[in-house]
């Protein structure tokens, strides 16, 4: 399975430090703090910067006409996003609804200049079709996600999708490295923070999970797995 992990030049350099070698004296990088909730562009602003994710995490999502808003992905530290105009080859508009889901620190470059790097360096096209590969299965597992009608299969199989992309192995399973409120939960999943809190609480009783400092330890995935989705 592939991980976000992948997204990285080398084993010893992130994508923040590549990005600040492309932008050069000239056109200093951009680093941006952003609150939890606050939005970094919305749908149809435009598609000006590059960002790469140095903390936190960041919600990808798209709002129908219904005004329905559905959760496409979430980004973990040394994720690239924003780069509809690269993929497509022609300047477009944002396509998605990108939030800071954690309190999150951006570094953004100017598009043109990361177009020039990708044809001077294969190696960093490859890292970024890398990148945007492991995007495109969470995403497919998050529609999945969201496909359930019963919101405990949903939860657990959000908390499944956390655990392949933030989690951390311990002698108590797997730490989902994100403090998550409820009400974040709520918002990624379609559900209510009431609704959450109560299946939070049913799966503690079952010890399929614990709670510490809103960090989400999850004791036996696969047990989780097939019980519950």
């Amino acid at each position: 399975m592939v991980s976000t992990k992948d997204l990285v030049v080398t084993h010893d350099r992130p994508l923040a430090a590549v990005f600040r070698q492309i932008s050069g004296g000239a056109f200093p990088p951009v680093v941006e703090s952003f609150e939890r909730g606050k939005t970094i562009f919305f749908p149809g602003d435009p598609a000006e910067r590059v960002y790469v994710l140095i903390k936190g995490a960041v919600k990808l999502s798209r709002v129908y006409e219904a005004g329905e808003e559905i959760t496409v992905a979430l980004l973990r530290e040394n994720s690239v996003f924003g780069v509809l105009s690269l993929i497509t080859g022609h300047r477009s508009d944002r396509f998605y609804h990108a939030v800071a889901f954690t309190p999150v620190e951006l570094l953004s470059v100017p598009i043109e200049q990361v177009e020039k790097a990708l044809k001077d360096d294969p190696e960093l096209s490859m890292v970024m079709l890398r990148g945007l590969s492991s995007r495109i299965l969470q995403t497919e597992m998050m529609i999945e996600t969201l496909a359930h009608r019963d919101m405990g299969s949903r939860l657990v199989s959000f908390l499944l999708i956390l655990c392949r992309d933030f989690g951390i192995p311990g002698a108590e399973g797997i730490t989902i490295d994100l403090k998550l409120s409820h009400q974040a939960i709520a918002e990624a999943i379609g559900s209510t923070r009431v609704t959450v809190t109560r299946l939070l609480g049913d799966l503690r009783q079952e010890k399929m999970i614990s709670i510490h400092k809103k960090k989400i330890t999850v004791h036996n995935p696969v047990a989780l797995s097939q019980q519950f989705t």
